[in-house]
C-alpha cells in the first residue's frame, strides 16, 4: 500500500481557512467552557441530596468474585484496543512485532483515557512509534486507521442500539425516544455505506488535511467493525458488572455511548463529571443516586486509574528500552 505524502491545498482552501479560522476558534472554546460551567453545576445538582453512607456501603459490599470479573472485563477492553494498532501493522506494513505494538498502544490509550487525546492518542502515539524507528507518514496513518476503528465499532453499536429503542429516556428530554432511533439508523447507514464504499470503491485514496488516506479493503473494515464494538461493549460490560442484578446491558450500553460523544464535546479530561451526569440523570428512576454513583466510582477506579499507574511504569520501560529495541527494527528493516 502506498504511503502517507504530503500535498499542497489551494490557496482559495488557505485563504477561507484563515478567514473563518479565528470565529471558528473562540466558538471552540465558548463552547468548551460552557460545558465546563454547565456539567458540575448539573452534577452539583443531582447529587445535592445524595447519601454518601449509601455510596460506601455500596462500595464495600461488592464481592471479590464482583471485582476480578471486572478486572478480566477492563484487561479484555485493552488487550482488544491494542488490537486496533496491531491491525494497523498490516494496513501500513510495518515490520515492528506484535510484542512491541501491544505495550505501545496500552501506554497511549491509558494516557488517552485519562489525560486527553491529544496527549494519549496522539503525542504519545507519534513519540513511543517514532522512537522504534516508524516514519511520520506510518504513524499517522496508524492513527488515523485507530480513530475509524474505534468510531465505526461506536457506530455499529449505536446504531443497533438506538434504532432498537432500548433507552428510555426521561420525559423532559429535547431529544426523544423517535429521534434517537432516526439516529441509530444514520449511524447505521454511515457504517455500512463505509463497508460498501471500502468494497467498491475505484478511488482507495484521499487527502485530508494535507494527508493521504488509504481505503482498507472489506475484510478489513469488518475487523475494524468487530474490534471497535468489541471494545465499546467491554466498557459498558464493565459498568454492567457493577451495576445491581437487574441492570438491563443495551441500556446500560446506549447510555455508556451517550455520555461518551458528551464527554468529546465538553472536551473534558477522561470525561470527568460527564459520565457520572449522564448516567444518574438517565438511570435515577432505576436505581439510586448511591448505588449509580458506587458502580461508576469503581469504574474509573478499575478503567482509568489503576491501568494509568501501570502505564506509567510501561511507559518509563519503553523510554529506557527504546535506543536498544530502535537498533534491533532497523536491522529487522533493513534485511
Amino acid at each position: 500500500m502506498s504511503g502517507v505524502s504530503q500535498a499542497a491545498e489551494g490557496p482559495d482552501k488557505s485563504s477561507e481557512s484563515a478567514k473563518h479560522g479565528p470565529w471558528l476558534k473562540w466558538a471552540k472554546r465558548g463552547f468548551t467552557l460552557f460545558f465546563f460551567i454547565a456539567v458540575p453545576v448539573l452534577l452539583f445538582t443531582l447529587m445535592k441530596n445524595l447519601d454518601w453512607n449509601e455510596v460506601t456501603h455500596a462500595l464495600e459490599s461488592y464481592k471479590p468474585g464482583t471485582l476480578a470479573l471486572g478486572f478480566v472485563v477492563a484487561a479484555g477492553s485493552y488487550l482488544t484496543y491494542c488490537g486496533f494498532d496491531v491491525l494497523a501493522r498490516r494496513y501500513t506494513e510495518h515490520k515492528l512485532s506484535v510484542t512491541q505494538i501491544i505495550p505501545v498502544t496500552f501506554v497511549c490509550y491509558a494516557f488517552n483515557l485519562n489525560l486527553s487525546s491529544w496527549v494519549g492518542g496522539i503525542a504519545l502515539r507519534y513519540r513511543l512509534y517514532s522512537r522504534l524507528g516508524l516514519d511520520v507518514p506510518t504513524i499517522t496513518r496508524i492513527l488515523s486507521l485507530s480513530l475509524i476503528t474505534n468510531w465505526l465499532g461506536y457506530m455499529l453499536l449505536g446504531g443497533f442500539v438506538f434504532a432498537g429503542g432500548f433507552i428510555d429516556l426521561p420525559d423532559g428530554w429535547k431529544i426523544g425516544d423517535t429521534t434517537l432511533q432516526l439516529i441509530g439508523f444514520v449511524l447505521l447507514v454511515v457504517c455500512f455505506g463505509y463497508f460498501v464504499a471500502c468494497r467498491f470503491s475505484r478511488k482507495r485514496t484521499w487527502t485530508v488535511r494535507k494527508q493521504q488516506l488509504v481505503l482498507p479493503s472489506l475484510n478489513q473494515a469488518l475487523r475494524q467493525a468487530l474490534l471497535g464494538a468489541l471494545n465499546w461493549g467491554l466498557m459498558a460490560l464493565l459498568i454492567y458488572v457493577l451495576l445491581p442484578e437487574n441492570a438491563f446491558y443495551p441500556a446500560v450500553l446506549g447510555i455508556l455511548l451517550i455520555s461518551s460523544i458528551a464527554g468529546v464535546i465538553a472536551h473534558i479530561p477522561a470525561g470527568l463529571g460527564v459520565l457520572e451526569t449522564v448516567f444518574i440523570t438517565l438511570m435515577q428512576h432505576q436505581f439510586s443516586k448511591g448505588q449509580l454513583l458506587a458502580a461508576l466510582i469503581g469504574y474509573r477506579v478499575i478503567y482509568f486509574l489503576i491501568p494509568l499507574i501501570l502505564a506509567v511504569v510501561v511507559y518509563l520501560v519503553l523510554e529506557n528500552r527504546a535506543k536498544a529495541m530502535r537498533s534491533k527494527n532497523q536491522a529487522r528493516m533493513a534485511q
